[in-house]
């Protein structure tokens, strides 16, 4: 790998480690565009090619884990939890987890029973894979 790649790598991994960091809070391309040193369209375009998804989707998915972990791990209301890992509404809150997870976030909190289970399978076993 030449030294130009690695930089560009270092700069996506910047950007992926911040949405990583502070997921719950508002990000945009222009944002992570900054955080990386590079145009918005080079970091769209890059980030794609780097880890196979858009930047908004690895981030929807980055929330949809957390909140999976929040539906399994507490008793706070549905409504609570959207809130809590940045997204805006309900609605797009439960129409992504769908997209995602497969299911409802009411239907997967139900289902989602891992009492006895180590949490390293409890996350490998329900991560969302889109």
């Amino acid at each position: 790998m030449n030294r130009a790649a690695e930089e560009t790598n270092r700069r996506m991994l910047r950007a992926r480690d911040a949405m990583d960091r502070v997921y719950a809070q508002p990000l945009d391309v222009p944002a992570l565009a900054r955080i990386a040193h590079v145009s918005q369209a080079h970091f769209s375009r890059t980030f794609r090619a780097t880890f196979g998804e858009t930047p908004h989707r690895y981030l929807q998915r980055r929330r949809i884990e957390r909140a999976m972990f929040l539906l399994r791990e507490t008793d706070r209301s549905v409504t609570d939890i959207c809130f809590e890992v940045g997204f805006g509404s309900p609605g797009t809150f439960s129409r992504t987890f769908r997209d995602i997870v497969g299911r409802s976030p009411r239907t997967y909190r139900k289902e989602a029973v891992a009492t006895g289970v180590p949490t390293c399978f409890t996350m490998a076993w329900t991560r969302p894979s889109g």
